[in-house]
This record gives structure tokens, C-alpha cells and sequence, in this order.
């Protein structure tokens, strides 16, 4: 059964255009070599709730449980700690459309 990481967070006021630099250059493209595949990423302009919500599957629960334990994606988790607030994860078993 494929599975589903559910990431939401807060971009650090100012950091705005250093978080997107980091983003495309090096968080997605090391999320995808990890083996997690980008599913959506959604960004709050109006209204609450987390201002970036994004997922991405794996193919099964063992695959995603080797990602979420590996050094890479601590590592990779730390880096964007530097960018961003209030991170929050779970993972859950992927629908095929947006899931909270």
C-alpha cells in the first residue's frame, strides 16, 4: 500500500526568498533522490491554518519508514528547520487526492 507524508509548516518571517532558493535547489530535488515522490504543495495566501501544506508517496510503509529514519532526511529536515516554524509531519496511507 503506498503511503503518504503530510507536511505542513510556516515560512520564518524574512526568510522568505532564501526558504524558496532552498526549496527548489536543494529540498525537493533531495526529497526525490531519498525515494519520496512530490505529490502536491499547497501555500496559504489568505486565511488560517499552516502557510505551506505538501506531500509526496513512497510505495509502501517499509520505504517510507527507511526515508523518515535515514540520516539524509534528518539531515535534510534540519536544513529546513532554518527556513521555517511550526513544522509538522504524519505519515498516512496515500487516498490518490488531497488529504489533511
Amino acid at each position: 500500500m503506498m503511503m503518504k507524508l503530510l507536511m505542513s509548516w510556516d515560512i520564518k518571517t524574512g526568510r522568505e526568498q532564501p526558504y524558496f532558493e532552498f526549496i527548489v535547489r536543494e529540498f525537493a530535488p533531495k526529497l526525490m533522490r531519498l525515494g519520496l515522490q512530490p505529490t502536491e504543495a499547497w501555500y496559504t495566501v489568505y486565511g488560517e491554518g499552516p502557510q505551506i501544506l505538501t506531500g509526496g508517496v513512497t510505495s509502501d510503509a517499509a520505504a517510507m519508514e527507511r526515508i523518515l529514519e535515514s540520516d539524509d532526511w534528518k539531515a535534510l529536515r534540519g536544513q529546513l528547520l532554518n527556513y521555517v516554524t511550526n513544522f509538522n509531519q504524519k505519515v498516512v496511507p496515500a487516498s490518490g487526492s488531497f488529504q489533511l
